[in-house]
């Protein structure tokens, strides 16, 4: 450090910006003792640095003492640059607070009254869509409930005489409506998501009530009722019996007179209208998979399931059938009508099956590939899927080979019994044989409107009231087999 006096102290060593306090302490004690000694004399480095500190506080007080105006020179003329300073920046900073203020009244100000006005429009805007969304499931409730109303044949009590009298009997038609109704609720119940139609039903009491005392109530009752009609879809009744057995030498019967063929008819026209109606309600309330599917891939589980339980039922009963008949021969004729029945039904549902496209489904896409008419003709129809479930290439087949099937055991049971009834079918084996096969052709004949556009062969005797379709020799031949062929073991 220059100074105008000389002085003993090292003012390079303090002033040092890598000065260390305990590095000089260090030195100085080691500097003042010697090394060798076992004691340390801390007197003397600290005499050293107490005269240090009072040697630079007396040079301090000779500056300051000596040099006091120039230094209050210096400190004034700094404060009035400071002052200088602040006014300058104290105008500039007025002058940033006064643009902040114009542009918050301009500006901020407006925007946030227009960010009010956005989110009170987004707001109302998600109210209005809730609110449409609901309105419209509430009308689609009411639609659903009257349509209800005629599919169970009940009539709300605010319906006039006549409108009573009216919806006193139940609507088949009204099925179908009601499950296009359903499926649209079910669209609205799906489309919950973000920016969709129903966002938000989810939480609306009232939707919450609506779907579960009267959309699942009604879409049980309509699969139900559907369920009951395919059930109990039966065209057997209708045809009328022109076939003649020249093996016992008994004459057709008269030909029906107009009225009763038109009444035939008008019945069967009736039958299958029921049935349809019943089989697209059941592919609309089918379920779709949550991934997509088009309609030509779509397989209707409700539906395929109740035609399933149809032709099972009809296969238990005729067995049980003719397994009574067999064990008691004078009731064989009966329970042959009855299975040849049950068997002209499945041929009828099949026949009708082929003929009716797959309904238009409002939740399934159309595939855009390009087929040829005879392939789509063959796809679009509801035939082939329950034909792949059931793994055969025709229904009437079905029903005799699972029939001809089961039927060996039944009759050894009544062979091991012995008794009348086993004397009975082993010495009536040729008439039992014939009445079999009679029973697997008359189970073949349909209506003529039922076996419309299907491959027939002449039916002896029937006027045209009914028609024979496919050859079927070879199940007769089976269930003579499964039946007679018993008999020899």
């Amino acid at each position: 450090m220059a100074t105008s006096e000389a002085s003993y102290i090292d003012y390079d060593t303090f002033l040092d910006p890598d000065f260390s306090a305990a590095s000089f302490a260090n030195t100085l004690v080691t500097n003042t003792n010697n090394i060798n000694d076992t004691q340390v004399d801390l007197s003397t480095p600290l005499s050293r640095v107490l005269f240090d500190v009072q040697e630079i506080d007396t040079h301090i007080h000779n500056l300051t003492t000596k040099s006091a105006l120039p230094l209050l020179e210096h400190t004034q003329d700094r404060s009035q640059s400071s002052q200088r300073i602040l006014s300058q920046v104290e105008e500039q900073v007025s002058s940033l607070a006064e643009g902040y203020q114009r542009l918050e009244k301009e500006v901020l100000r407006k925007w946030a009254s227009a960010e009010e006005a956005r989110v009170a429009a987004q707001n109302s805007l998600q109210t209005l869509r809730l609110a449409r969304a609901v309105a419209r499931c509430i009308s689609l409730g009411r639609q659903l409930e009257s349509q209800i109303a005629e599919v169970t044949g009940r009539v709300s009590s605010s319906t006039n005489t006549s409108g009573a009298m009216a919806a006193a009997k139940d609507d088949h038609r009204a099925m179908v409506r009601a499950a296009t109704t359903i499926l649209m609720l079910r669209q609205m119940f799906s489309a919950i998501g973000e920016g969709e139609e129903g966002q938000g039903l989810d939480r609306v009491k009232v939707i919450r009530t609506l779907r579960s005392d009267l959309v699942i109530p009604a879409e049980n009752t309509t699969k139900a009722r559907a369920q009951q009609v395919i059930n109990r879809f039966s065209v057997s009744s209708l045809i009328v019996d022109g076939s003649s057995r020249t093996s016992n030498g008994t004459q057709s019967p008269p030909p029906a007179t107009s009225s009763s063929s038109s009444s035939t008819y008008a019945q069967t026209e009736e039958a299958k209208a029921r049935l349809f109606s019943a089989i697209t309600t059941l592919y609309l309330l089918s379920p779709t998979p949550k991934n997509g599917v088009s309609a030509e891939d779509f397989q209707p589980e409700l539906l395929l399931s109740t035609l399933q339980g149809y032709i099972h039922n009809s296969l238990t009963s005729s067995l049980s059938s003719l397994a009574r008949g067999l064990a008691t021969l004078p009731t064989l004729d009966r329970a042959l009508a009855e299975v040849s029945g049950r068997c002209q039904d499945i041929a009828a549902l099949e026949a009708l099956l082929a003929g009716l496209k797959r309904p238009s489904h409002p939740l399934l896409s159309s595939s855009t590939i390009t087929t040829t008419a005879q392939t789509t003709e063959q796809t679009s129809n509801l035939l082939k899927p329950l034909l792949h479930v059931l793994d055969t290439s025709s229904l009437p087949s079905y029903y005799w080979r699972s029939l001809a099937s089961s039927l060996p055991s039944r009759v050894q049971e009544i062979i091991s019994r012995g008794g009348a009834a086993a004397r009975s079918l082993r010495s009536g084996r040729d008439r039992l044989r014939n009445d079999l096969r009679e029973c697997v052709l008359r189970g073949s004949q349909l209506p003529a409107n039922v076996a419309k556009g299907r491959a027939v062969s002449g039916a002896p005797g029937a006027g045209g009231a009914s028609v024979v379709v496919g050859n079927w020799e070879r199940e007769a031949a089976v269930m003579v087999s499964a039946v007679v062929g018993a008999l020899g073991r």
